[in-house]
């Protein structure tokens, strides 16, 4: 009863991130145009790298929500899962943009250092603020979706990273204004660069780990082992592998040896019982296997 209630409720959670989702695209593509024209009429690096850290945004954005609807697609013989890892590759492509926007803030960042150039220093700093603010409140639609998916939270690594380039932008268009201290703006672009480099990377080797179908990082496979083991009527379990489909849905397979004379309906329904409880599997496909059965192998 609790496995069938918990996908309503899943379904319902889906819904509203995907609400929330499309508010924040809305609101980072009207600010991305304030930024843009913002950054060429001061001349600050830091605004038009915040820009282009925002035109990020809003393509990855918009690859998340076309990845949660995809992903409700229904599956078919061909894809028996449906498209429930597209919202993996969108979070892969994500970090990878990520990655590729740091590097390039980065490289026109340092040319910049060694030769600074002229920039309006408060109408930069109050261009920034809005697209701080911009950023804090679309952080705040998706921090609880976050936590549920990856696809969510590669969309929200880059609202925080452009969040921290407009404090960055912020800062250096107040030293110019109060000091005529240049070099302040692409100072303030290669951290801008240095934070949205650190968060794409931790996302890329998420969502890797998920394509190679690591284990979860929050299950511990040994304990799960010895629960397993530990149950009355188990011998020994083998061939246990655990993965993740996408996020919030993790599968298991195993063989499980059973001991002599029990029931191996009542212990199946135990051990798939036991998983739903106490590690939040609710994909599992346990093989029972009766003391004296010898798995055939056929060779090719």
């Amino acid at each position: 009863m609790a496995h069938s209630q918990a996908h309503p409720h899943a379904h319902a959670q889906r819904a509203h991130d995907q609400s929330r989702l499309a508010a924040v695209l809305v609101l980072s593509a009207l600010y991305l145009v304030a930024e843009v024209l913002g950054g060429l009429f001061t001349g600050s690096l830091a605004l038009l790298a915040d820009a282009g850290h925002m035109l990020a945004d809003v393509g990855a954005l918009a690859l998340a929500l076309f990845a949660f609807w995809l992903a409700d697609r229904p599956a078919s013989a061909a894809r028996t899962f449906g498209w429930r890892r597209f919202e993996i590759l969108a979070a892969l492509a994500n970090g990878l943009v990520l990655a590729l926007v740091a590097v390039g803030v980065a490289i026109e960042a340092i040319e910049r250092v060694q030769a600074p150039r002229p920039v309006l220093g408060l109408p930069a700093f109050a261009i920034a603020s809005g697209g701080l603010a911009v950023n804090l409140l679309g952080m705040a639609l998706l921090r609880h979706g976050r936590e549920r998916s990856l696809n969510l939270r590669g969309a929200w690594l880059h609202l925080m990273g452009d969040a921290l380039g407009s404090v960055a932008a912020m800062a250096a268009g107040l030293a110019i204004w109060a000091f005529d201290w240049r070099v302040a703006d692409p100072l303030a672009s290669l951290a801008i660069s240095g934070l949205v480099l650190r968060s794409a990377w931790a996302l890329l080797r998420e969502t890797v780990d998920v394509l190679l179908e690591a284990a979860p990082g929050h299950l511990d496979v040994d304990e799960l082992r010895g629960t397993l083991v530990a149950e009355p009527g188990v011998v020994s379990v083998h061939d246990l592998h655990v993965w993740t489909i996408t996020s919030g849905m993790v599968s298991l397979s195993c063989h499980v040896h059973s001991a002599s004379g029990g029931d191996d309906h009542a212990l199946l329904a135990r051990l798939q019982g036991l998983l739903r409880q106490r590690f939040a599997i609710h994909h599992a496909t346990i093989q029972i296997e009766p003391e004296g059965f010898e798995e055939s192998v056929e060779v090719c």
